[in-house]
């Protein structure tokens, strides 16, 4: 997206020009530095495409109108940040986590204001926990950066393999765990969005995730009692949605998962509650690859709020050579393809801040946190190149036993290009995968260099 510069024309206002471009007077004033209404004819403004307040007290209440006399929806924490609908006198109108749209008051909160100078995107962070030294939680990197979050959506349920209609917990945690996760998130204004998947069941063969999903779609009663039990786990945590995250799928159930996608949304949207689906790379209509071909893009675009698009791995899966997870001509490729498909307001583009290890000699490959690259590169003497073809950071080295390796992973520098590409495209904004594994200089990028919307 680019910048919007406004000529002034003869019989122009501010409020005029704030009702044209969505915004408000303030905003721009703000972003042009006025310091009065009076305009002249031919006077060049800045439009403004994004604006925000960030809570200034320990805590605020955001009220049903703009007074004190109305009654209080909710509160944030010092540091939340709320999207500006408009304003009146005193209060301003802000849009919160879960789409409903309240009021603060002007003196609790201070004001910004964007006009492009920065990419404006929303982030999805998928929260995990612990799986070992190599696989941390998400948690610090959660509670720690809640301004730098739109989203967050916690990888911790599944399809049930005994009874697909169910959906069971997916590693160890207890209810007041993942409550807790929701009220530090409702109190900075992030959206939360539990993950429900069909991966990584006992044996780790794709075939078996196929079959859960094939009992579930294949039949209608299938589908509406697990919807049934969707939005039962929505209510149970306090969620705002779920994103549904199915990865491995069987051809022939393609159309039946575009109902299921289909009749989730329409019965979430019944209930205020929000759509977000993860899914597999797809860069044309012509069948492309086995695991992305049974995902029909405009079907399933049209039926969810949030269109998360998976560009992980373009190297990386077993047997493919040595590369980045997702280069900017990978991402390129498919926001090309993914945009004719649905509005760009639904689409995000979801990137990894991991690596692999790939060990050319024997063909194996090892995913890698942003610590764990450093850790080798250190370890075998080597400078990290950054590859300005793939706009990806870069080493190799010989282990003790003769063989080559290429390490391919992330840091800020090339997730901020990824940032920017999904800004040149207009769409949504960039997902996460995952919390935890990345270098932590992204969230000093994120506050410099980019305006995290919500």
């Amino acid at each position: 997206m680019e910048e919007i510069i406004y000529t002034v024309q003869p019989g122009d206002t501010l409020y005029l020009i704030a009702r044209k471009y969505n915004t408000t007077i303030e905003a721009i004033m703000k972003l042009n530095n006025l310091s009065n209404t009076m305009l002249m004819v031919g006077q060049k403004l800045m439009i403004p495409l994004y604006s925000e307040v960030m809570v200034d007290r320990e805590r605020v209440n955001i009220r049903v109108g703009p007074a004190t006399t109305y009654p209080v929806m909710t509160q944030m924490v010092r540091g939340a940040l709320l999207p500006v609908i408009s304003d009146t006198n005193n209060w301003y109108k802000v849009r919160l986590y879960d789409g409903r749209e309240g009021w603060v008051y002007k003196e609790l909160v201070d004001f910004r204001t964007y006009g492009g100078e920065k990419p404006i995107s929303d982030i999805l962070g998928y929260y995990t926990l612990e799986e070992g030294p190599t696989l941390p939680s998400s948690y610090e990197s959660f509670v720690n950066n809640p301004q730098l979050i739109s989203q967050v959506a916690p990888f911790l349920f599944r399809i049930s393999l005994e009874n697909p209609t169910r959906i069971e917990k997916f590693g160890e945690f207890t209810d007041e765990y993942l409550k807790e996760i929701v009220d530090i998130a409702h109190n900075n204004n992030i959206k939360v969005l539990p993950v429900i998947h069909n991966l990584l069941y006992s044996g780790g063969d794709t075939n078996i995730s196929k079959q859960v999903v094939s009992v579930l779609v294949s039949d209608r009663l299938n589908r509406q009692a697990f919807i049934a039990n969707t939005i039962e786990l929505i209510e149970k945590y306090g969620a705002d949605g779920v994103n549904i995250d199915i990865e491995d799928v069987y051809l022939k159930d393609s159309d039946n998962l575009s109902k299921l996608f289909q009749e989730l949304g329409e019965a979430l949207r019944k209930r205020g509650y929000y759509l977000s689906a993860s899914i597999p790379s797809r860069v044309s209509d012509e069948p492309f690859n086995p695991f992305s071909d049974p995902f029909d893009y405009e079907v399933i675009g049209d039926a969810v709020d949030e269109f998360v698009v998976m560009l992980y791995n373009e190297h990386g899966w077993p047997g493919s050579g040595p590369g980045p997870v997702v280069s900017i001509g990978w991402m390129d490729r498919v926001l090309d393809y993914t945009v004719t498909k649905m509005p760009k307001e639904k689409i995000m583009a979801a990137v990894s801040v991991f690596g692999f290890d790939f060990n050319v000699t024997t063909g194996r490959n090892s995913y890698i946190t942003y610590e764990g690259a450093m850790a080798l590169a250190d370890k075998y003497g080597k400078t990290i190149m950054f590859d300005e073809n793939t706009k990806t950071p870069m080493f190799s080295y010989v282990d003790e036993q003769g063989n080559y390796h290429e390490v391919w992973f992330e840091n800020a520098q090339s997730i901020y290009e990824k940032i920017k590409l999904a800004w040149d495209y207009g769409i949504k904004g960039v997902a996460l995968w995952r919390l935890g594994m990345e270098d932590n200089n992204i969230w000093n990028m994120l506050d410099e260099d980019v305006v995290v919307s919500r």
